[in-house]
């Protein structure tokens, strides 16, 4: 998550330079181990994109049917990341990561044996717990174990991460899908996968360090002590204890904030309009509907089952690619212009989509064509600017002392609006076929709108001092 970047470094002006000896191998494993939960996240809610026409066949479920398997999964993870954070903050984000790799093959394997339509639910919603718990967790894990010089980087691959386990969720099932497409069980095969990264979190996690600012928070100064001088030189480790100390102190004054305040302050209260904002508005663009989805949306422009399995690969790549461009720039030009420029590329895509879905005959041989290529547009568009920057603006716009109260509700809403989403998606297309683009498209005018009248440039301050001239009604009407 790339938002990290952008939190002051306190006490960091100071401290000897980091040595490119073994330490920086040690830290590099930390990030390749921890970021497997995000590779979890990413294949579990990839997986289903070409899994699930074999599902529908087996089970023979109903449209609406088909949304609730992904629904489930998605509430789950709400669900997850509403208690994650409290549960690391008890028990420790190693531990949690831990349980969490053991969640994710239970999840696996449970959905794997499923016999009854019902348990497949359960066990996706268990699924859905571990996604959710990992997506507030990894992140923080690695904020928290990462030099200042090296945390938004470090913790950016998690993000990296989860399009490239979608990506593989899709590659994986093309192949599969393709070798056993006879075969009623060929979705077993392809659910059962995520069972490997699952071995590989605990056990790794099993040889990982704990967070030393996590340590701290809990009085044990050796122990946290002694993780850092297996990430750092044993000058660095002593200077950056005070950091560590610091960043401590910002998470206490984190928690000060209730409710009640944040509901009462005008400024307060429009800052968590925009946040709401910015969640739902980016899942209404449709985007995890072709990411959950994509296979089917294939199959009705045209494609056979295994072509489409095939040609689906493209929207990984169409992910992984320009999520690569957006971590590159997503520092160097203005928040609100990227973000618009997002909203006016996929609600254009959306249009070209619809228009040529609906216009286009069925049995037009380039209409297949024409709609992959706005397909990949519009998921390009997406994850280069809006998907990214979401989650960072998200993370940028609130007041220290309410922060986690405040990025906590947005991220709920978030899981909220892509839940219902992927519930309605497919009743919705079996109903209005490609015109369910129109409606995105709809919709994305409305996200342009907002994101003109209320959306404030974060870029080049620092959050305190975006805190202070938004308070003061200095940003009120960004221009």
């Amino acid at each position: 998550m790339a938002h990290l970047d952008t939190i002051p470094q306190r006490g960091t002006r100071h401290l000897p330079p980091l040595d490119k000896g073994n330490y920086n191998k040690r830290l590099g494993m930390v990030a390749v181990i921890a970021t497997f939960g995000g590779l979890l996240f990413g294949y579990d809610t990839g997986v289903l994109n070409g899994a699930l026409s074999f599902i529908s066949s087996y089970f023979n479920i109903t449209p609406w049917e088909q949304g609730l398997v992904t629904f489930v999964l998605l509430i789950g993870a709400a669900t997850g990341s509403f208690l994650g954070g409290r549960i690391s903050d008890r028990y420790g984000r190693r531990a949690f990561i831990i349980a969490l790799a053991v969640l994710f093959f239970i999840g696996t394997s449970g959905s794997v044996l499923s016999l009854r339509f019902d348990v497949l639910l359960v066990f996706r919603f268990v699924l859905g717990l571990a996604v959710g718990g990992a997506s507030v967790t990894v992140p923080v894990y690695l904020a928290e174990v990462a030099p200042f010089e090296k945390r938004g980087s470090l913790v950016s691959r998690n993000e990296l991460m989860i399009v490239t386990g979608q990506f593989l969720a899709f590659l994986i099932n093309a192949i599969i899908g393709n070798t056993f497409a006879s075969n009623p069980d060929v979705w077993r095969y392809m659910l059962s996968v995520a069972a490997v990264p699952a071995f590989v979190l605990f056990f790794g996690m099993l040889r990982m360090p704990e967070s030393p600012r996590w340590l701290v928070s809990q009085g044990r100064n050796a122990e946290a002590l002694a993780v850092l001088r297996t990430m750092r030189s044993p000058e660095r480790a002593a200077a950056e204890m005070a950091e560590v100390h610091e960043l401590a102190e910002e998470e206490r004054l984190e928690r000060l904030g209730s409710w009640k305040e944040v509901l009462t302050t005008p400024w307060t209260r429009r800052l968590l309009f925009i946040g709401f904002g910015i969640g739902i508005f980016q899942q209404l663009t449709g985007i995890n509907s072709m990411m959950y989805y994509g296979t089917q949306v294939l199959e009705q422009a045209g494609f056979d089952r295994n072509a489409a399995l095939s040609f689906n690969v493209l929207n990984g790549v169409a992910s992984v690619l320009p999520m690569l461009v957006a971590l590159y720039i997503i520092n160097r030009v203005s928040r609100r212009s990227m973000m618009i420029t997002g909203f006016i590329g996929t609600t254009t895509a959306h249009i070209g989509v619809g228009l040529v879905g609906i216009l286009l005959p069925e049995d037009s041989l380039i209409r297949p064509w024409i709609l992959l290529a706005f397909i990949l547009m519009f998921i390009a568009m997406m994850q280069a600017t809006i998907g990214p920057l979401a989650w960072l603006m998200i993370s940028e716009i609130f007041p220290l002392r309410m922060r986690g109260l405040m990025i906590g509700a947005s991220v709920l809403v978030l899981w909220l609006t892509n839940a219902v989403v992927a519930l309605m998606f497919p009743a919705l297309v079996a109903v209005m076929g490609f015109g369910t683009f129109l409606v995105f498209a709809v919709i994305g005018f409305v996200a342009i709108a907002f994101t003109v009248k209320f959306l404030p440039e974060t870029r080049g301050r620092s959050l305190e001092e975006f805190e202070e001239t938004f308070k003061s009604g200095a940003l009120s009407s960004p221009k």
